[in-house]
Parts: C-alpha cells; structure tokens; sequence
C-alpha cells in the first residue's frame, strides 16, 4: 500500500470513483450570483431530507455560499460539458451567457435537469475542504435527460447495455 502523503498520486486513485457532475450556486450578500462546478454532491438522508456537497477552502464562492447559509444545486445532463467547464473556470464571469433565475436559496440555472434547493444544515471541517450539508427546501425535475459524469479526469457519459446471455 501507497501513502495518501502523494496528493497528486492521491487524487489519481480518487479518480477512479465516477460522479456526477453539478453546479452549486449562490447569491451573495449584495444579490450577485455565485457558482461553482461540483462532482462532490451526493444525497446524505431522505428524512429529513439533506444532502451535502465540499467545496476548498479558498474557492471563490466559498464566502458567499459562508455567510448566507443557502445554496442551490443544478445537477447536469450529459450535453452540458461547455457549462461544467465553465463553471470549473478560475476567472472570468461564470454566468456570462447562461440563462438562469433568481430563488432564494440561489441561481436555478434554466437548463439543468434538476434542481435542488437548500438551506446549510452544517459545516464540517473536512481538511483544505468544507463539508456543507444541507437541508432540501425544494427541488425540480426537467426531463430525463442522461447524466453528465466525471471520471478520471474527464467527462462521460452513461450508456444503458442490455447484455443478453448466449445459451450453447
């Protein structure tokens, strides 16, 4: 066995785990948006209902998802890499050309295939990270559209495969 002190080699091997793919937003204290792309959501309890999503330390939307204590979730479909990536950029304006709606909890971004809204039940200490888990105080489904998973280091998509059995 390795030693996790290789955090490059460390983050390798945690490729190997697929995901989803999400945007986490919010709106600052001052109504501007906030977002960031997320692979780390997952759901935590049905009742009640939580999820939770880590963010760095030192991401940019960190302060604000901080001090308003609500954030939205718009989990993606696989036709939206141009806008995971987008939100994964470390400068410009996230939101430049996207079409999306003002709630309470954050931006609902139009054309997710969901859409989950949330109030920060708790923060965790989770090393150069913060564990957020959340309280769902709404959500919405848009279609069935497939889902836009991250593994290894790049996009993918799922691919439902019926295997039939030969019988000799």
């Amino acid at each position: 066995m390795r030693s996790p002190e290789d955090s490059r080699e460390f983050r390798q091997l945690l490729g190997n785990w697929a995901t989803g793919v999400a945007v986490i937003t919010a709106s600052d204290l001052d109504g501007r948006p906030v977002g960031f792309a997320c692979n780390s959501f997952t759901s935590v309890s049905l009742d009640p209902p939580l999820v939770l999503f880590c963010i760095k330390r030192e991401a940019s939307s960190w302060p604000a998802l901080h001090a308003t204590g609500r954030f939205t979730v718009n989990v993606l479909a696989e036709s939206q890499r141009a806008l995971s990536a987008q939100f994964s950029a470390k400068t410009g304006d996230r939101f430049a050309g996207v079409p999306w709606l003002r709630s309470e909890t954050g931006p609902v971004l139009t054309d997710a295939v969901a859409t989950i809204c949330a109030r920060t039940e708790r923060e965790l200490d989770g090393g150069d990270h913060v564990i957020v888990l959340g309280r769902v105080v709404g959500f919405a489904m848009r279609g069935e559209a497939d889902p836009l998973l991250f593994w290894r280091g790049r996009y993918g998509s799922f691919t439902d495969q019926v295997t039939q059995a030969v019988v000799a």
